[in-house]
């Protein structure tokens, strides 16, 4: 896919989790409807009718490519080499705690790799947009709509003199992680919830995300896309880098870690 192609399809993404958080935060007034999913995951009545709402917009853009969104997830045989994937709520915890920083995400995987995708933070009325190497933000307008002409550039920052800023999860915080943050050259770790983190990283806010404990594709694929557009990375506990479409995993990753500037091996 070239790059014009790309760049375009990262922002009809962004129009899509821009209507998708409306709706979302339309039902955070109501009863969110909050149930536990077998794994023991909450779920609630936004996740579901968000992602059906997503769902809907994808078929009209990308006929016949494959979706694997997480409340929809279902067992598959063989991955195709382009999909998509889809997070109607990252950070369900977050939303029914009455947190900001849950987010909507879609990204489009192709031969493994994240290429295009976009991260809505309903409650913060940002978006967020990554495709071939240019990545932008914007502030929503009131009615939820994506702003093209208010769309921002970002990028990763300089690693600073004075240490990195690293992010770590609010809600799913492992010792292994927890170990890795204790390590020379960290100055400051903040917790926030969600693909926001990612983002924060795009923006030059932060310098580094570790998460050593296993996620699925959907938590990160958009995040992804987002960050290397910005001039970031997302590696692999071995260095390589983050790859999607392990379905013999069940979609999960073991861990990674994101950069804003790519470290020397």
């Amino acid at each position: 896919m070239d790059m014009n192609a790309r760049d375009e399809l990262a922002l009809a993404f962004g129009s899509i989790v821009s209507e998708a958080g409306l709706l979302i935060n339309a039902l955070r007034a109501s009863d969110p409807g909050a149930r536990r999913k077998p794994d023991g995951s909450p779920v609630c009545r936004a996740d579901i009718e968000a992602e059906a709402l997503i769902l809907t917009r994808l078929a009209g853009i990308m006929p016949g490519v494959t979706v694997i969104a997480e409340e929809s997830f279902a067992a598959v045989d063989e991955v195709p080499r382009r999909f998509l994937l889809v997070d109607p709520i990252d950070g369900t915890r977050e939303f029914l705690e009455g947190y900001d920083d849950f987010t909507v995400n879609i990204a489009l995987i192709e031969a493994g790799e994240p290429i295009a995708g976009a991260i809505c933070a309903p409650a913060r009325r940002e978006i967020y947009v990554g495709g071939s190497a240019a990545a932008f933000t914007a502030k929503l307008a009131a009615d939820g709509a994506l702003p093209n002409s208010a769309l921002q550039p970002i990028a990763t920052r300089a690693t600073p003199h004075t240490g990195l800023i690293a992010l770590t999860s609010r809600s799913h915080v492992d010792q292994e992680t927890e170990r890795w943050l204790l390590r020379p050259g960290v100055a400051a770790v903040e917790r926030t919830g969600s693909s926001l983190k990612f983002c924060l990283v795009a923006r030059g806010e932060a310098d580094v995300y570790p998460r050593l404990a296993p996620t699925m594709e959907w938590d990160t694929a958009a995040g992804h896309a987002v960050l290397t557009a910005a001039g970031g990375a997302v590696l692999a506990l071995d260095g390589a880098p983050l790859r999607y479409g392990k379905h013999d995993l069940g979609f999960k990753n073991a861990g990674f870690i994101a950069w804003g500037v790519r470290p020397a091996a």
